[in-house]
């Protein structure tokens, strides 16, 4: 066949913005710490719940616990003017969310303000409405978009002064640490990059509710056994706290005092995270 040239294209808006991401993440010398939680009666119990609550509001919820227990967690790393850690008050998750941008999937990422002080449905119910409602309503999607548009040279610099300058702005601008997952395609991400201290993420489930889940972190503010023991808080959470606040969930709505009770959990029989 002749040879004919390409086509080149621009860089979108939400590709800019990606673009920025990594090139801050590149700087930050993170490793996965990974740890096979066993969640086959959450997952059960979780089918029995209607609206069914989503596996990232329990995971959010049950990190936002975990970083209670381990504020370590809730710190991260600021170089200007000089290097210190600061440690923020609670958590604020930054959750990667696939939306259309004029005909391309793009990736915004939305806030959770302290998970663990919300319930699981106010939880799922906000992830929902960052992932339906039209774009220009999503705060930090516009803004994200607003600030794609800047010359890289201002992108840039607004990254840098938000990422090392003040660890309260960092926070409320970025979060405390990250949730990504393509569980519900049926793959995983093996070290997602991100300029946070902590990125949080799981792959799929087997028939008996084994889940791999890892805690990506940076390894200048904490070290793989403090990781390492967080993980294990965290599946602790997800099978004491979440899994009792799934029950409440679950109960039967009728008042009929010759309602039949719930069933015992039975184990998870086939499905992937969604």
């Amino acid at each position: 066949m002749p040879e004919t040239a390409g086509q080149t294209l621009s860089l979108s808006l939400p590709r800019r913005w990606i673009g920025d991401l990594v090139h801050f993440a590149k700087k930050v010398p993170t490793v996965p710490v990974e740890r096979r939680f066993q969640l086959g009666a959450l997952a059960a119990l979780r089918d029995r719940v209607e609206p069914r609550i989503s596996w990232p509001a329990c995971f959010l919820k049950a990190f936002g616990l975990t970083a209670v227990a381990w504020p370590v967690l809730r710190r991260c790393l600021l170089s200007w003017p000089t290097q210190r850690l600061y440690q923020h008050p609670h958590s604020i998750a930054s959750v990667a969310i696939e939306r259309d941008y004029e005909g391309e999937p793009a990736v915004f990422f939305a806030h959770v303000h302290g998970p663990e002080t919300q319930s699981l449905r106010q939880i799922d119910d906000h992830l929902r409405r960052c992932k339906e409602a039209p774009l220009n309503e999503i705060g930090l999607f516009r803004r994200a978009l607003d600030i794609a548009r800047w010359p890289t040279w201002v992108r840039r610099f607004l990254w840098w002064q938000s990422l090392e300058w003040s660890g309260f702005k960092r926070a409320k601008r970025l979060g405390t640490f990250g949730f990504s997952s393509y569980a519900s395609l049926g793959a995983a991400s093996l070290h997602p990059l991100s300029p946070l201290t902590c990125t949080l993420n799981y792959g799929t489930m087997d028939q008996d509710g084994g889940l791999d889940v890892r805690l990506v972190y940076d390894h200048r503010v904490l070290d793989g056994a403090t990781v390492a023991r967080a993980l294990a808080t965290l599946e602790q959470l997800l099978n004491e706290d979440i899994l009792d606040e799934l029950k409440q969930l679950a109960q039967p709505k009728s008042t009929d005092r010759h309602a039949f009770p719930l069933p015992e959990v039975i184990p998870l029989s086939s499905g992937e995270v969604r």
